[in-house]
């Protein structure tokens, strides 16, 4: 591990050194941009009424798998939290000291910097999703969009 990285170390965290290789590849299927530059100046959570309208830009070949979501009123949306850090173990989520495991948290700093957010569908376009609820930085590698629930799906009892 680099001495910058332990140098961003809060008090209590651990950090252990990554992997040399992968497991598996993915393949970012285009970008999410949002209003937010910096990871500091993003919500915790997306407001799925009345964040602010982000977009969702996906690339191609994969523009026509978004025939049909507009159909849906929600989506969950997964993107690669790319600035985040991948090598903490233990994490002081408040600054304080006091750490909690990684796994216990949703800190976007893991091992896999997966994140998911549950948006409101504004707008599908032909390489777009208009969407509310985002939370993470402009340019962030969008992963895969997935209705929020699929309509030949069972329905939970009750619901």
């Amino acid at each position: 591990m680099s001495v910058e990285a332990n140098a961003s170390l809060r008090a209590g965290e651990v950090a252990v050194a990554a992997p040399l290789h992968g497991d598996a590849a993915l393949y970012f299927i285009g970008s999410v941009r949002t209003p937010w530059s910096q990871s500091r100046d993003c919500p915790r959570q997306g407001d799925r009424e009345h964040g602010p309208i982000c977009r969702i830009e996906v690339n191609e070949p994969w523009r026509a798998a978004l025939k049909g979501l507009e159909g849906h009123s929600h989506a969950q949306i997964l993107y690669w939290m790319h600035l985040a850090r991948r090598d903490l173990v233990l994490q002081s989520p408040r600054s304080d000291g006091e750490t909690t495991g990684t796994f216990a948290i949703r800190s976007p700093n893991r091992p896999n910097p997966v994140s998911s957010s549950l948006v409101a569908i504004l707008e599908v376009g032909a390489d777009h999703v208009l969407v509310r609820g985002l939370d993470c930085v402009d340019g962030t590698p969008l992963i895969d969009i997935k209705p929020e629930r699929c309509p030949e799906a069972p329905r939970p009892k009750g619901a």
